[in-house]
């Protein structure tokens, strides 16, 4: 496979204080199963920290799609998503940010 820039810039990344991690199963959603670490994502936020969150959660079809949350102190959030495993995707890295992110509905970013 040829080199991912995304995934490059992920694995070359200054680490933040973890979060932890997630695994979600087919429907489960965000809000409803990681609360102790979207807490914790908001606290960092609230403080001006950087902070890191990892989940897994499965595509229609039960391949795995990992998603890295990356809050940096100057609030803006990263989200570093690795497609590699679908096998119904581009099979790449994806990258998105947002100065402002919503943590209420969703842990998201416009791509």
């Amino acid at each position: 496979m040829l080199d991912d820039p995304v995934k490059d810039r992920w694995e070359s990344r200054t680490e933040f204080s973890s979060c932890g991690e997630v695994s979600l199963a087919q429907g489960e959603e965000m809000q409803k199963q990681a609360g102790r670490e979207i807490v914790c994502l908001r606290r960092a936020l609230k403080g001006g920290e950087s902070a890191e969150l990892k989940a897994t959660y499965p595509t229609v079809e039960g391949d795995p799609i990992r998603e890295y949350y990356r809050l940096t102190p100057q609030g803006r959030l990263e989200v570093y998503t690795d497609s590699t495993d679908d096998r119904y995707s581009d099979q790449k890295w994806s990258f998105a940010e947002c100065y402002t992110p919503e943590w209420l509905a969703e842990i998201s970013c416009d791509q």
